[in-house]
């Protein structure tokens, strides 16, 4: 544990430990020469393991701060202080979504919740920005109850820094409850691992318990690689079947299966946070075929009605029409 409260880097003063993960700690500080809080965040010093670290680090530094979005926490400033890396950042005082689990959330609440994240992992992936650590510890909550992403880009230098040191392939960087399994299995990944991990958020939300559990980190890893996804209905038996898979089609194991596009996503859980059906072309297993069987349907339907208009009003009609042949015949 890094025990910095009360000391000054440059012109930041540290007041006290907001909290500490696997990578880095952050601490509440003040901004002397702007006169305001922000938050510090300076990476473990077990995670400096080359000279390189820290030209990466300021790399993906540079790129945090270019990012513009109102649902990003923003990028002040970055440094070095004695070998520690670290960032500063606007600080929110609201905690973080993590506080919020424990107990399901109504579905179109946590979609409410999850909706401005996916707009904002959006906007970073049309940047080639893939964030790596989407999880409920990097939702930060503002006052007013806005959700901000943190922690862009230092789950990448981390993975970069350990793949040099290994000689073969190894499981990716990550936080394992929240890994896509190809994330798992230590192989190059896109922004669809952003898009898994941020379903398994939508499942805790609206289930209260993460899809997968077990009694170590690579276990939990293998579940996620391997086990069948838990049904939501199971936990929370009033989830609409048209919620539930959103939140199976996010979770696919195979990439191609799920969202393509996480803006796809961020429709999906903003047409759930306003309580409207799900678009059919939102929801998995609606293939081609599917659509046109229901087209089908509608058209066989039509007809149906036609044919029994026709037959009505022939039959309304027939006497005056050939009622003299009748007779005639007769």
């Amino acid at each position: 544990m890094i025990s910095l409260i009360g000391q000054s880097i440059g012109r930041y003063h540290i007041i006290e430990q907001l909290g500490e993960g696997g990578m880095a700690s952050v601490f509440l500080a003040y901004d002397t020469r702007l006169e305001r809080q922000v938050a510090l965040k300076v990476i473990l010093p077990s995670k400096r393991q080359s000279e390189t670290f820290l030209k990466r680090f300021e790399r993906e530094a540079k790129s945090m701060a270019q990012l513009s979005h109102p649902n990003i926490i923003k990028v002040h400033d970055y440094g070095d202080h004695d070998g520690l890396p670290f960032l500063i950042m606007e600080y929110t005082p609201g905690g973080t979504m993590k506080e919020k689990l424990g107990e399901p959330i109504h579905w179109t609440q946590a979609a409410k919740l999850l909706a401005p994240i996916a707009d904002a992992l959006a906007y970073a992936h049309e940047r080639d920005v893939v964030h790596r650590d989407v999880k409920p510890s990097n939702v930060l909550i503002t006052d007013s109850g806005q959700p901000m992403l943190a922690d862009f880009g230092i789950a990448k230098i981390l993975q970069e820094e350990e793949t040099t040191e290994l000689t073969g392939p190894g499981v990716g960087i990550g936080t394992p409850e929240y890994m896509a399994p190809e994330q798992g299995k230590g192989i190059p990944i896109d922004h669809r691992a952003d898009i898994y991990a941020l379903g398994v958020v939508f499942y805790e939300l609206v289930t209260g318990r993460k899809p997968f559990r077990a009694d170590t980190p690579m276990a939990v890893v293998i579940k996620h690689m391997q086990d069948p996804l838990p049904r939501p209905r199971d936990f929370v038996p009033d989830i609409p079947k048209e919620v539930e898979q959103v939140i199976i089609k996010a979770l696919a194991k195979a990439p191609e299966d799920r969202y393509q596009q996480m803006a796809e996503f961020a429709q999906a859980l903003d047409e759930i946070s306003r309580s409207q059906k799900v678009s059919l072309k939102m929801l998995p297993g609606v293939s081609m075929r599917r659509r046109n069987r229901a087209r089908w349907i509608g058209l066989s339907a039509l007809l149906a009605v036609v044919v029994l208009a026709g037959a009505w009003g022939l039959n309304q009609f027939w006497p005056q029409i050939f009622g003299e042949e009748r007779i005639a015949a007769d």
